[in-house]
């Protein structure tokens, strides 16, 4: 389950920032993180916690929940 749901994490997060033409630099800065943090959730290696989620969303401009969208429970 672990390893779906930041592989769906990682993807929201990559088709977010491509959809805002924000390279993973600006995603970066604008989230207060490393750019290699920001590439490791975008490839499931990092599991961020929900300070960086609601950061991220921030520097997106969706709401923390979005970046969840597809992933289920079960």
């Amino acid at each position: 389950m672990r390893d779906r749901v930041l592989r769906r994490l990682g993807e929201n997060v990559r088709k977010l920032r491509l959809a805002r033409g924000m390279t993973q630099e600006m995603l970066a800065e604008a989230s207060d993180s490393h750019v290699n943090y920001v590439g490791g959730i975008e490839r499931a290696e990092r599991n961020p916690t929900a300070t960086k989620l609601v950061a991220l969303a921030s520097a997106l401009g969706v709401a923390p929940a979005d970046l969840f969208a597809g992933i289920k429970t079960k």
